[in-house]
């Protein structure tokens, strides 16, 4: 549950601490841009799991598929670019769509790990962890269209 609210505060912080600074200032609020730097951040914090927790993550993984470290390594890689690519304006637009399309394509992952309750991130509490965690990329998926693709009036 900690690393829900974890999640949730990173994703959150730049935009609000952003709105806060805009008020004061009395000036315009670029909801995009803040937006994407809150769910780059997260995704850094993301890939640092990867790195960190690299054994844990492994058991996310179904044995027969191989090279399931290197999968890890290489799946942390890419969330850390795209991480990095939000914080950048002419890539934001196209790192949101990678970020989708992560949170859907590692979602089978998720379900893996809660059904065999890998001690990992919640994943330990079994199939009653995906109450939290399918409504939580549903809200990162919404972050990433809403907030940091789709164009404001």
């Amino acid at each position: 549950m900690i690393t829900l609210v974890i999640i949730l505060t990173i994703l959150a912080s730049p935009l609000l601490i952003a709105y806060i600074i805009s008020r004061i200032k009395n000036k315009p609020l670029n909801i995009n841009k803040y937006a994407c730097w809150g769910l780059g951040i997260a995704f850094v914090f993301f890939s640092l799991g990867h790195a960190i927790k690299a054994g844990g993550m492994v058991e996310m993984l179904p044995p027969w598929l191989p090279y399931r470290l290197a999968i890890i390594y290489l799946t942390g890689v890419l969330e850390l670019a795209v991480g990095i690519a939000l914080f950048i304006p002419k890539l934001q637009r196209t790192a949101a769509q990678l970020a989708i399309l992560i949170f859907i394509v590692f979602f089978p992952a998720n379900i893996y790990a809660a059904i065999n309750s890998v001690g990992l991130g919640g994943h330990q509490s079994g199939p009653m962890y995906l109450l939290i965690r399918a409504p939580l990329q549903l809200l990162l998926i919404a972050w990433a269209y809403y907030m940091c693709i789709k164009k404001r009036s």
